[in-house]
């Protein structure tokens, strides 16, 4: 079976290919395309992923092209994980939303309102042309932002298509560590829409686990601990991560403006940092000191990740200062996107059911949202589709932010299609971290000029 991952020139890539060395026998893929726009970064990162394959014992086959087409022909799956204006296009989006005093971020609010005028488009390319060369091949979409792209996909008419987030599971990873037992043994009940979702309750072998866990201190400071103990147990459930940027929303915006730089141009630094190293190391005659070097980078990356939340997180400089650019080379790296993509694909391909959260239509799964509102939601999968479960009547306050960000979804999906100046300012005007038509007006003006050979001309 042919696998394709599209953004395959990506710095995640190697860990990609390490999740399906543990897959590809329940799988069944005998070769994986890389495909990117980037030749000079799809020949890097297509050694090294060549490289963590050879020292597997060469199981499956790496293939890498710049050809679109070519990468999806005889494709049963693909999965998407494209960055439309590179790393600069998010740092640029940030820096833009922190001038206008909010939120700079790359998925929540005006970041992910920009990213998905780069994304959607593109996107809408890729999985048009993968109907066309494979027409029976499923589309598993990482691009952020996930549910944002998945409800253009789908309004577009592309059935055979998930948003996938790592994220949307953290509810079941939760009660596994706190219940000790495997992932696979917990069945979670999610709700919401991505980066804004909730899981309501976990069993383990027909057992609740969720509403004793939530009560535990030691649960809370270990896998809620960007909350205060008191919110989670008033909302009742395990909280997204992503949540922090509504609940705290000033102190996020202040967080990252007192920041010497944004998420986004700390990760255009390290980018830059790695693909010096890389180039002056040559990857095919030293690939050990290449796999270093990307874990290092890997563990930099990490150090860092939403640190301004946390009371006691690893600032920039204290993560420079660690000097982690060398690092051991793991035989297992954590499973990510990839394990989320691998698992459906298992369920199709094998009939193997499996009940997991993902971005699909509503389809009358949460009382009180459309039936073509694309939500996160946990579903079951097996070789006859996917099915969102029932979950019913969810909290108000929930459900009143959902249809709050779905309301901005659908306006930023039509502007995009109609490339429509006014929509777009509705859209962001609907955003609950927004709201302003100044604001939004002045956000929309600057995202489109700052993009304009990306997004082209609106009206």
């Amino acid at each position: 079976m042919k696998l394709t991952l599209i953004g395959g020139g990506g710095v995640r890539s190697p860990l990609f290919v390490m999740s399906l060395l543990r897959w590809h026998q329940r799988v069944g893929v005998t070769e994986l395309c890389l495909m990117d726009i980037d030749a000079r970064k799809l020949e890097i990162f297509g050694e090294m992923c060549r490289e963590v394959v050879r020292r597997a014992g060469d199981p499956f086959k790496i293939t890498t092209t710049t050809d679109a087409r070519a990468a999806m022909t005889g494709a049963r799956h693909v999965v998407t994980t494209i960055r439309v204006g590179f790393e600069q296009g998010r740092a640029t989006d940030e820096r833009i939303a922190l001038r206008n005093g909010v939120l700079g971020q790359e998925t929540t609010g005006p970041g992910g309102f920009s990213m998905a005028l780069r994304s959607i488009p593109a996107l809408l390319d890729y999985a048009r042309l993968l109907r066309e060369v494979s027409p029976e091949a499923w589309m598993f979409n990482f691009t952020n932002p996930a549910g944002l792209v998945a409800q253009a996909l789908h309004e577009a008419g592309i059935e055979r298509t998930v948003g996938i987030c790592d994220g949307a599971n953290g509810g079941q990873g939760a009660i596994s560590w706190w219940a000790g037992v495997p992932f696979e043994d917990v069945r979670a009940e999610v709700f919401g829409l991505n980066h804004l979702s909730w899981c309501r309750r976990a069993w383990v072998n027909g057992e609740e686990m969720m509403a004793r866990a939530i009560q535990d201190e030691r649960f809370l400071a270990e896998t809620q601990a960007l909350f205060a103990p008191e919110l989670v147990r008033r909302i009742g459930m395990h909280c997204n991560e992503y949540l922090y940027y509504f609940y705290y929303a000033e102190k996020a915006v202040q967080a990252i403006s007192a920041e010497g730089k944004s998420r986004g141009e700390e990760i255009v630094e390290l980018n830059a940092r790695l693909m010096e190293q890389l180039e002056e190391i040559d990857v095919k005659r030293n690939p050990e000191r290449a796999l270093r070097a990307f874990f290092g980078y890997e563990k930099r990356r990490g150090a860092t990740y939403m640190h301004y939340a946390y009371e006691n997180g690893t600032s920039i400089e204290q993560a420079d200062r660690q000097q982690l650019f060398d690092a051991d080379i793991p035989e297992q790296a954590g499973e990510g996107y990839a394990g989320v993509a691998l698992a459906l694909i298992e369920a199709i391909e094998h009939n193997k059911p499996l009940y997991t959260g993902i971005n699909m239509p509503n389809r009358g799964a949460i009382a009180g949202m459309a039936d073509d509102d694309v939500v996160e939601i946990t579903c079951r999968i097996d070789g006859n589709g996917i099915q969102p479960q029932a979950v019913g009547e969810v909290p108000a306050s929930s459900l009143n932010l959902m249809r709050s960000i779905k309301l901005y979804e659908r306006l930023t999906v039509r502007a995009i299609r109609e490339r429509s100046k006014a929509l777009a300012v509705e859209a962001l005007m609907a955003h609950p971290l927004v709201l302003s038509h100044s604001r939004a007006s002045r956000l929309v003006d600057e995202f489109l000029a700052a993009h304009k050979d990306y997004v082209g001309e609106w009206h």
